[in-house]
């Protein structure tokens, strides 16, 4: 015990001792020619285990510098390049700084008769488009999951929302031997798959199919991650199942199965738990637990304005409330022949959802012309109480093959039924700043809905004997069809001046006891053939042609309950219409490719002609509208690689919105009578455009990575909403355009990470800035808001060893709007976000995990608690040869956790509160199976092994 505990007391208190006397060795890395090779990979090891001991990166002037604890151990020096023989020196120990000069890198042997020797992996490699780590030379626990190896790389930042980021760049999409694990966002994969079996962690930008088949460089701003499995892993079995019980009826169970043999892989999951989970997590710690660390809840704070979705299920989060779920799957994934590789994934899901709401809205009014100094708004206050059942089934596939070597066709098919009913009791009253009763309503609402979506993507890639002269052809197509039955029993009463002059308000009343059916539709598909030319090696110019065509239908009938027949059998023609929507598109387009070296550049210039028509019935009298629109296609993006790791980008978009079928024809919709809505036949398309710039930079020889970018968009014309209020505050909407209305934000991180022998450091910051100005109308006057939000961080994190792991966030974020042509000048308000994470592993076979989070929000209106403390911790114990896990656990262990948050737009400040988990105790058991194929080289069972090239 005391050889763990005393090593530990010298950390906390900062002794030098711990970090020991550190060396520098340097260097210079040049090929044969003697020109400088940038992102050699340097490494040392242990010649006693082959262990990694430290690692860095050369610089684009081919200089390398390594800070390292002395040693005794004799130690290799590495020098690792694709194309050339690995160089290697070994060291009786490290007592001193050292230059090595220049070492020139051998080429590698390229006669048939030659042998090649076998070499170690090096910890890292940059290739031409992908960094690509060796997972054996970071070290985890032997428990540890995929999650938790990300967290090791460097560059790699895992946020304590679960957001991952390389190099500033945002990771869209997680494959694992090139394929889906269920999905590509990876989620399943990150938190289930165990740390032991992976290979290489390949990371490269994110592209679109029609971009890959291609070998066109990535369009977009994302990252991807593929993992690799061991060749060894590759065929064999694992899994996990886990059950729980708690106090207040809390449970939680789960399983997932997954088998591996070479490209065949089937995978098996299900859930079920009333803790707003997933319920897939298997972390070691928290499971499922909402604002726990296994929870997939991606604030950190609870269930405090976060949430996720999850086959098309809300788990926690502000207006979610607390969830039962239920969820099964299976993926499967082979090369069922020659050439053709499919994944197919399907997952049931059922859930209830209960939730109750308390809201309170203050909308601000336009300057009255007789008191310009009057406080003029209306507040509403309202309490609702729900219940959503959903039962959902879920397909998608992907589907690559070979047709010969010149020709590629992918399809992706997704398809997805559900069926979810739903009931309400809310009531409202609205007073104005006086204090004056402008309106009360109560109600009652049941619905039935099914929805049926689907859809998918064809891409035909043919290649031709000139290099990068190919035609690509892609087939898209999206149907969802929503069919309903609403139930609503309301009573509305409105107060409006005293047009008697009696000294009382006239008093209105709108008593409804209806139903509506409804069938909404919407159906989009297009088709694109381009040909690309390359005018020289570095020059590239396509033609392309794309047809675009949607259609939407809203079909509503309405009904009153008729007390005679005992049902609804009187035709309500106020909630009875029709509208139809329908817009083709055609674009022709030509896109200019240039790359070379360092640089990159894509134009792309077109022409969207487009018809866009819409129509309509309401109480017998028919409407419709056409209109024709010839608008410009602009589009840039110009890349330039100051070094392997450091680059700089800039885009620009043209963008244009057309309105709908509700915004354009003059039909009333009064199904809610507090709000009615009437479209604007005059309507114009929304035009605007769209710049990003960005810088982003990892220098793998320091650990130290910084990213930064600015984006905007400046809008021509934008569709508004005008809405005017009248005494009794009921509402009328429709729409117009306006233009001046832009956004402007920023943003900024920067991390780097210390490594002394045992102990690991790993700092980071961020800075986020935005500020919005928009115009509009409010009450029928014209308005102006100005909106803007600072919101820095820091975040620390501090690993010894295999024993413990702090790691500690703060967030602060600034809100305010200013307004003008409001009698108020303005809102703000701000919120600070602590969280502490703490993991300890000893003694043997203990796991110990607490977690503390604060947020505390200055401005929340009167009735709502504006600070929440969220704690949890929970203790876990392994046996029966680390198979058996029993944990404790206990979230919120101060019952202090609640649901509420506060949002500021142009026109209104809204306060509200839900229904959240509050303190439970449970405990759990998880087994553990893991069997794979015995590699000859390695005993069956063993650790993480020395990664071999040839």
């Amino acid at each position: 015990m005391l050889k763990h505990i005393i090593p530990l007391l010298f950390i906390l208190f900062g002794s030098n001792a711990v970090f020991g006397q550190s060396f520098t060795l340097k260097g210079r890395v040049t090929d044969p020619e003697d020109t400088p090779l940038e992102s050699a990979t340097i490494y040392l090891t242990r010649v006693k285990d082959s262990a990694v001991v430290d690692y860095t990166i050369s610089a684009s002037d081919g200089n390398w510098e390594l800070k390292t604890r002395s040693t005794t151990d004799s130690i290799d020096l590495k020098i690792s390049y694709i194309s050339f023989t690995d160089y290697r020196l070994r060291l009786p120990g490290i007592n001193a700084d050292r230059d090595f000069g220049t070492v020139k890198m051998a080429d590698l042997p390229t006669e048939l008769n030659e042998v090649v020797v076998e070499g170690e992996i090096p910890p890292i490699r940059i290739k031409k488009d992908t960094v690509e780590f060796n997972a054996s030379s970071f070290k985890v626990r032997p428990d540890a999951n995929v999650e938790s190896l990300l967290k090791q790389l460097p560059g790699v930042t895992v946020d304590t929302d679960g957001k991952i980021t390389v190099n500033g760049k945002e990771v869209s999409k997680i494959l694992v031997n090139g394929k889906p694990f269920f999905d590509e966002s990876g989620q399943i994969a990150l938190k289930n798959l165990p740390a032991e079996i992976i290979d290489k962690v390949q990371v490269s930008d994110a592209k679109t199919t029609k971009e890959e088949l291609t070998g066109e460089k990535a369009s977009g701003d994302n990252a991807s991650i593929n993992l690799t499995i061991q060749e060894d892993k590759n065929k064999g079995l694992f899994g996990k199942v886990m059950g729980g019980y708690g106090t207040d009826d809390r449970y939680e169970a789960s399983f997932i199965f997954n088998y591996f043999k070479g490209n065949r892989r089937v995978s098996i999951l299900s859930s079920s738990n009333n803790i707003n989970s997933p319920g897939f997590s298997m972390n070691e710690l928290f499971d499922g637990m909402m604002g726990g660390r296994g929870g997939y809840n991606f604030s950190g704070y609870g269930s405090i304005g976060s949430s996720f979705s999850f086959n098309g299920v809300q788990f926690g989060g502000t207006g979610s409330g607390i969830t039962k779920s239920n969820v099964a799957g299976v993926n499967y994934s082979d090369e069922l022949i020659k050439d053709f590789d499919s994944t197919v994934s399907y997952f049931y899901t059922t859930s209830d959802t209960q939730n109750d709401n308390r809201t309170s809205e203050t909308t601000f009014l336009a300057e009255d012309e007789d008191d310009p100094e009057a406080d003029r708004s209306i507040i509403s206050e309202s309490i609702n109480r729900s219940e959503q059942a959903r039962f959902t089934h879920n397909i998608t596939g992907r589907f690559r093959t070979k047709i010969d070597s010149t020709a590629t066709i992918n399809f992706d098919p997704k398809f997805s039924r559900t069926n979810a009913t739903s009931s309400s009791n809310s009531a409202q009253t609205t007073v104005n700043q006086d204090n004056e009763l402008l309106n009360e309503s109560n109600g009652t609402s049941w619905s039935d809905t099914n929805n049926t979506t689907a859809g998918g993507s064809l891409t035909l890639n043919r290649r031709f004997n000139k290099k990068r002269r190919y035609l690509a052809v892609s087939l898209n197509g999206n149907t969802n069809r929503d069919d309903d039955e609403q139930y609503t029993i309301s009573n509305n009463t409105f107060y409006n001046d005293d047009e008697n002059n009696d000294g009382l308000p006239d008093v209105t009343t709108d008593n409804r006891n209806q139903l509506q059916r409804g069938r909404r539709e919407n159906n989009s598909y297009s088709a694109e053939i381009e040909f690309n030319e390359p005018l020289t090696d570095s020059l590239r110019l396509a033609a392309s042609l794309e047809y675009r065509y949607s259609k939407s239908i809203d079909d509503n009938s309405g009904f009153s309950y008729n007390e005679e027949t005992g049902g609804y059998t009187d035709q309500n023609d106020l909630i009875t219409n029709y509208l139809q929507s329908g817009s083709g598109n055609l674009s022709p387009a030509v896109r200019l490719r240039y790359q070379h070296r360092k640089f990159n550049y894509n134009l792309s210039a077109g022409t969207d002609i487009t018809n866009l028509s819409a129509s309509g019935t309401y109480f017998g009298t028919n409407y419709a509208v056409e209109k024709n629109y010839l608008l410009p296609n602009l589009s840039a993006r110009i890349d330039y690689q100051l070094m392997r790791s450091k680059s700089i980008g800039l885009n620009y978009y043209y963008t244009t919105s057309l309105p709908s079928a509700q915004q354009l024809l003059p039909i009333q919709d009064v199904s809610n009578p507090l709000y009615t809505r009437t479209g604007n036949p005059d309507l114009d398309v929304g035009r605007g455009h769209s710049i990003s710039a960005d810088i982003r930079n990892y220098d793998y020889s320091t650990r130290t990575g910084y990213s930064a970018g600015i984006r905007s968009s400046f809008y021509e014309s934008s569709i508004v909403s005008i809405t005017t209020i009248d005494d009794s505050a009921k509402r009328t909407t429709t729409y117009t355009n306006l233009g001046g209305n832009y956004n402007l934000s920023t943003h900024a991180r920067w991390d780097k990470s210390f490594k002394r022998e045992a102990n690991t450091l790993r700092v980071g910051g961020s800075f986020n800035t935005s500020l919005s100005h928009n115009r509009g109308f409010n009450n029928g006057n014209l308005y102006e808001s100005d909106a803007y939000y600072i919101r820095p961080s820091v975040n620390f994190t501090w690993e010894y060893g295999e024993l413990l792991n702090i790691n500690t966030n703060y967030g602060y974020t600034y809100n305010e709007t200013q307004y003008k042509n409001y009698a108020v000048d303005g809102s703000s308000y701000s919120t600070h976000n602590v969280s502490l994470q703490t993991t300890s592993y000893w003694p043997k076979h203990v796991v110990f995990g607490n977690d503390v989070s604060f947020r505390y929000n200055t401005r929340l209106g009167s009735g709502f608690r504006n600070d929440s403390y969220l704690w949890n911790i929970s203790l876990g114990y392994n046996f029966f040869n680390d198979k058996l896990l029993f944990k404790a656990k206990v979230y919120d262990v101060l019952k202090q956790n609640i649901g509420t948050s506060r949002n500021i737009t142009d026109t209104s400040i809204t306060d509200q509160q839900n229904s959240v988990l509050t303190r439970y105790m449970m405990f759990s058991l998880t087994y553990t199976l893991s069997k794979f194929a015995t590699n000859s080289n390695e005993p069956s069972g063993s650790g993480r092994g020395r990664g071999r090239r040839n």
